[in-house]
């Protein structure tokens, strides 16, 4: 296995550095503290070809390989996790999708302009009383003429009150249950979607959370994501390439951690010498340094089986599940490192751990990709 990092990769990330060094550390604190949507580091990325990384050039993206999309993550979601949760939701829940699953009209459509920055998307799954179960979501899509009709509540919707398109899951026939899911391509200027609130969240400030309600809103029957009453499985595919994501978000969030602990150590004076002296933060930031590569290791093998084209679902469980859980424990060994002061929101820890903690929840829990893993061992 070749662990070195192609040329083209090294420009990528030094691209990326030197962007959040200069545009989004200085303002990351003060946005997240104030909950400000980043309008214009979004643009910005946009400009990058970060907004639609690993789609293919023809279709509006960068062309990038899943692992050189891993790697920007990372570097955006060390500066600021909260941008980071903004790019890979609109290119691991939206793009991708129409890019696996849309029809030409489609792509040139919406695919372009998401892709190229131009607009935003979100990902309507989860609902109310459907979240690690979405085979129970209630939201109804009738056809009525040439439009599919929605009715129903999202919830918990990452970009929904900024999205300008939203890919919306719905029953199209209840008697399938869950087989009788679909996907659809959402205009969120059509009447009848309305953001009902935006969620007040323990982290993540400056990403919007929003409730959908659609009401009475209707869809051309052309902008049906893939064929009728395969959306579940649309759905589950997504959600593999999303778990690389977070996965990667977990991996930034743990570095700046590893990082703001060993300067830390490094400089905190106590008992006559500097903390980093005391073999119990040394054995602490020892760790934070194993699980962090074997975390990085785990995402970059889900990515490269994406790259090939070779099954990536458990992959990416096992990434997902390890560097979520691992940005956390990490989170809290800095926060210890940093003693009361870490505590403050006057140091980045304190928003480290905060932002850490929804990495275990979000594109399914750290429970479903355990049920995911071992399903897998004890199918046969």
């Amino acid at each position: 296995m070749d662990f070195k990092f192609s040329e083209e990769q090294d420009m990528v990330v030094q691209m990326v550095r030197s962007f959040t060094e200069k545009e989004v550390n200085p303002v990351a604190s003060k946005m997240d503290h104030a909950c400000e949507f980043p309008v214009a580091l979004v643009k910005k990325l946009g400009e990058m070809g970060l907004m639609g990384a690993f789609i293919p050039m023809e279709e509006g993206g960068s062309g990038m390989d899943m692992v050189t999309y891993v790697l920007a993550m990372e570097e955006i979601s060390k500066a600021w996790a909260s941008l980071g949760v903004i790019m890979t939701v609109n290119n691991s829940l939206v793009c991708d999708p129409i890019h696996r699953h849309g029809n030409t009209a489609q792509k040139e459509k919406y695919l372009k302009p998401l892709a190229q920055g131009k607009q935003l998307g979100c990902y309507a799954l989860t609902e109310p009383e459907a979240g690690s179960d979405p085979g129970a979501m209630t939201t109804r899509a009738s056809l009525e003429g040439d439009d599919y009709v929605l009715n129903g509540t999202k919830r918990f919707i990452t970009n929904g009150s900024h999205a300008d398109i939203a890919i919306v899951y719905a029953v199209t026939d209840p008697s399938l249950g869950k087989k009788g899911i679909s996907a659809f391509i959402l205009e969120t200027a059509t009447p009848g979607f309305v953001v009902e609130k935006v969620e007040e969240k323990l982290g993540l400030h400056g990403s919007d959370t929003a409730e959908l309600v659609f009401q009475d809103c209707r869809v051309p029957k052309e902008n049906l994501l893939g064929e009728l009453n395969k959306g579940f499985k649309i759905a589950l595919a997504t959600l593999d390439g999303g778990r690389i994501g977070i996965a990667s978000q977990s991996l930034g969030i743990a570095q700046a951690c590893l990082e703001a602990s060993i300067n830390y150590a490094k400089a905190r004076q106590q008992f006559g010498q500097a903390i980093s002296n005391f073999q119990a933060i040394q054995w602490m930031l020892a760790d934070m340094k194993t699980e962090l590569d074997a975390a990085r290791l785990l995402t970059f093998r889900a990515a490269s089986l994406r790259d090939e084209g070779e099954p990536a679902s458990i992959a990416a469980s096992q990434a997902k599940l390890y560097a979520s859980e691992m940005a956390n424990r990490t989170a809290y060994k800095a926060i210890q490192i940093f003693g009361g002061y870490g505590y403050m929101k006057e140091f980045p820890v304190e928003r480290y751990y905060r932002d850490a903690r929804v990495t275990t929840l979000y594109e399914g829990t750290s429970e479903i990709q355990r049920l995911v893993i071992a399903r897998d061992l004890l199918k046969s």
